[in-house]
């Protein structure tokens, strides 16, 4: 039996706007072709809007999320926009791809040199292009107007804060997949000590208790997203996963379940552009058995036989079901 699978996370977006005849379609150089989401029975995909923190990125990101827009006028037979209940309660059923935009790294609307203020009308042009989005990463590696990425020890700035505060009631996630410690725990303080209704999730991370990595989350802050009814999204990256065992992803899934998130834990494998990453030094960027998103009921398969029928559900996609359906009400 193929089980229905939701992922938090793929830069098909960021590979379409780099290579010179795109398709998605083409299985070369990325593994979230539209073919091999289809083998992986995906039944939504999270589609990141990505932009490194320089000048110009936002122009990147609009454009992103007009490449969002092209998916669904010009390819409706086989995708569809799930932006609300009623078509989140389709998926299970279509035939098609449901799909929903993010965006990964808050400058991608925002350069470092304008008021933020434009940035927030941008980030509105962007939620029109797309009709909605699931969740805005503050950060990437490194620090911004925001607040401190994961390779850095910065917190929470001034305009991360006015953002978090336009942010409340919206119904738009925050996503700590990619925030140093100290932002994680300022974002959770500030929600808290505020009151606002901001919810959260990590769409492509694992536990740095299994894998010592700074883009892996700490058992305290994994603890927090489980607690306050967010989601975490496993991550298929080797280099996030271990270096060496392919097996290791399990245990961050199992690590996961430890720390009380049976009811949190899906996916989020972070499928990007190989052919065209620079970073050469980490090839291969994934596990054979976890190259692509084909490799999906495998994947689900080899989990099958360490956790409950239940459980392997709620992985796949019951457990983003239940958020969005608390998210989205």
């Amino acid at each position: 039996m193929k089980h229905p699978v939701i992922d938090l996370h793929c830069d098909l977006l960021g590979h379409m706007l780099n290579m010179p005849n795109p398709d998605p379609f083409q299985r070369e150089g990325i593994g979230c072709s539209f073919p091999a989401l289809a083998e992986g029975h995906v039944k939504l995909q999270v589609m990141a809007i990505f932009t490194a923190t320089e000048k110009g990125s936002t122009a990147l990101a609009v454009r992103q999320s007009e490449i969002f827009a092209s998916f669904l006028a010009k390819y409706p037979n086989h995708c569809t926009l799930i932006h609300d209940l009623s078509t989140l309660n389709q998926i299970a059923t279509s035939s098609k791809l449901g799909m929903i935009a993010a965006i990964e790294n808050a400058s991608g609307f925002c350069e470092e040199d304008e008021p933020l203020d434009i940035g927030l009308e941008r980030l509105e042009q962007i939620i029109a292009n797309t009709t909605r989005i699931l969740y805005i990463g503050f950060t990437h590696h490194a620090e911004n107007r925001f607040g401190g990425g994961n390779n850095s020890q910065v917190g929470l700035k001034e305009d991360g804060k006015r953002l978090l505060q336009y942010l409340n009631g919206r119904k738009i996630a925050v996503d700590f997949s990619h925030t140093s410690d100290a932002l994680a725990k300022d974002i959770l303080d500030y929600i808290s000590k505020h009151h606002l209704e901001v919810p959260i999730l990590a769409s492509h991370s694992n536990y740095r208790q299994v894998f010592n990595h700074a883009r892996n989350l700490p058992d305290d802050i994994a603890k927090e997203i489980i607690q306050r009814g967010g989601i975490i999204g496993v991550n298929f990256l080797r280099a996030f996963v271990n270096n060496e065992d392919s097996n290791a992803l399990y245990q961050h899934i199992n690590h996961g379940i430890k720390l009380g998130g049976s009811k949190a834990i899906c996916f989020g494998a972070d499928y990007f552009s190989t052919s065209t990453n620079p970073d050469q030094s980490r090839i291969p960027f994934y596990f054979k058995e976890h190259e692509d998103a084909s490799r999906y009921p495998s994947i689900l398969q080899s989990i099958s036989q360490q956790v409950s029928p239940d459980i392997i559900e709620d992985i796949s996609s019951e457990n983003v079901i239940r958020y969005l359906t608390e998210l989205w009400k």
